[in-house]
C-alpha cells in the first residue's frame, strides 16, 4: 500500500496549517493516537446530523472500531431510521435561504417536514415507522417489560426486511450501532417526534409510560459503561454541537467522583465541533477549559474546538481516521514523514560551535 491510499489524511496534513483547519488536523492526529494505543472514544450528536446523512462516514467508523459509545438526541436516532426507510422520498431545497413563508406552507401541504435544505416525508417516514414501533410499545405494556429508548430502535432496525429499505444499509449509523450493540444514551428523548407519539399513546391509555426507562436510569447505566470503557488508556469525548446530547454524558465523571464517591478516570480527550459563538452562559459556546472547573476535564486533557460546520468537518476527520485504520503501519509512516524535524538542544549547538575552535588551537 502506498501513500496514495491516504488522500484525505495527506490533504489534511499538507493543507491544514492554521486556525480552525489546524484544530481539525491536530484533533484528528490526537484522536488517532488515542485509539491506536487502545483508547476508546465516546461520540455525542446534537443538531440534525442524521438528516444531513452523517451516517455515510459515521457508520463505517463504528464498524471499524473508531467509536465505542454514543449519546444522541431523540431526533438523531429516529432520523437515522427515517433515512434508511424513506430515503427516496426526501426532497431537497438548496435555495432554502430565499424561501418565503408561502413556500414553507406549500411544503407543509405536501406533508413534508423541512430541516434546513432537506425534508422528511411524513407518510413514508413517520407513519411507516409508527406502524412498527407502536405495536412494540403495546406489546411491552402487555408484558410489563421495560427498556431503554434506543433498545426499541435497535430491535426495530435489526428486524427490518431489505424490501422495506430505500437507503443504503452501509450508510445507516443506527444499524451499525445496533449490530455492534454499542452503549448509548438518548437523554431528553421525549423531545422528538416519536417521543411525542409515545406520549400520545400513554395519554390514550394504550401504553404505559414506565415501559421506557428514564433518563435517570440512563445515567446509572452510563456509570457502568464509563467504568468499563475507561479502563486502560481511557475514553475520549467527541462532541458535535452542544445541548443535552453533550452535557448529559460528560457529567458522568464528576457524578462518579462526587455522588458515588468512587475513583474515576477523567476524560482522556476532548473535541467539540460547533458553530456556536462563544458567549455568556452558553454551554455550546463555552470554552473547554470552563469544564475544568466542573471537574469534567483536567488541564492535562488534550482539548480541541473546531468552530465550523460539523457536516463538513466530521466527514473529513472520519475519512482520514478510516484511512489510518485500514493500514495502521503505512499510516504511521505517512505521519512520521510529516513530523517537523526535531530541533537540537542549545547545548548541542554550543558544543558544535566550540569544536572547530578547539581543533584550530590543536593544529597551531
Amino acid at each position: 500500500m502506498t501513500s496514495s491510499d491516504f488522500p484525505i489524511l495527506e490533504f489534511v496534513l499538507g493543507n491544514y496549517k492554521n486556525f480552525n483547519a489546524r484544530a481539525l488536523r491536530d484533533a484528528t492526529l490526537a484522536y488517532w493516537e488515542h485509539v491506536r494505543k487502545g483508547g476508546k472514544m465516546y461520540w455525542t450528536l446534537a443538531g440534525a446530523m442524521s438528516s444531513a446523512q452523517l451516517g455515510i462516514t459515521l457508520a463505517p467508523a463504528i464498524r471499524a472500531g473508531l467509536i465505542h459509545g454514543l449519546s444522541v438526541t431523540g431526533a438523531n436516532i429516529e432520523e437515522s431510521l427515517f433515512r434508511l426507510v424513506a430515503h427516496d422520498h426526501y426532497k431537497d431545497f438548496p435555495d432554502y435561504r430565499y424561501m418565503t413563508k408561502a413556500d414553507d406552507t406549500r411544503i407543509l401541504d405536501q406533508r413534508m417536514r423541512r430541516v434546513t435544505d432537506t425534508s422528511i416525508p411524513e407518510d413514508e417516514a413517520f407513519r411507516a415507522v409508527e406502524k412498527i414501533l407502536v405495536p412494540m410499545w403495546k406489546a411491552a405494556t402487555e408484558n410489563g417489560t421495560r427498556r431503554f429508548w434506543h433498545e426499541y430502535f435497535y430491535d426495530l432496525v435489526l428486524q427490518l426486511p431489505k424490501s422495506k429499505l430505500q437507503g443504503n444499509r452501509e450508510d445507516c449509523w443506527l444499524l451499525a450501532a445496533a449490530e455492534a450493540n454499542l452503549p448509548m444514551v438518548v437523554p431528553g428523548h421525549e423531545d422528538s417526534t416519536f417521543g411525542n407519539i409515545f406520549a400520545s399513546h400513554v395519554k390514550f391509555g394504550e401504553c404505559d409510560a414506565s415501559i421506557v426507562k428514564s433518563g435517570i436510569e440512563y445515567m446509572t447505566a452510563l456509570y457502568d459503561d464509563y467504568k468499563r470503557l475507561s479502563k486502560g488508556r481511557g475514553i475520549g469525548f467527541f462532541q458535535i454541537g452542544g445541548g443535552i446530547a453533550g452535557d448529559f454524558p460528560i457529567c458522568v465523571v464528576p457524578s462518579i467522583k462526587y455522588d458515588l464517591e468512587e475513583p474515576v478516570k477523567p476524560w482522556a480527550y476532548f473535541c467539540q465541533i460547533s458553530d456556536s459563538t462563544t458567549s455568556y452562559g452558553s454551554y455550546s459556546g463555552a470554552t473547554p477549559n470552563e469544564k475544568i472547573t466542573w471537574d469534567k476535564l483536567t488541564e492535562k486533557t488534550p482539548m480541541f474546538v473546531i468552530e465550523s460546520d460539523a457536516t463538513i468537518v466530521a466527514p473529513l476527520m472520519l475519512t482520514a481516521l478510516l484511512e489510518c485504520k485500514a493500514n495502521e503501519v503505512q499510516a504511521m509512516r505517512v505521519l512520521e514523514r510529516t513530523k517537523p524535524a526535531k530541533r537540537r538542544s542549545t547545548k548541542a549547538k554550543q558544543r558544535k560551535k566550540k569544536a572547530p575552535a578547539a581543533r584550530r588551537r590543536t593544529a597551531s
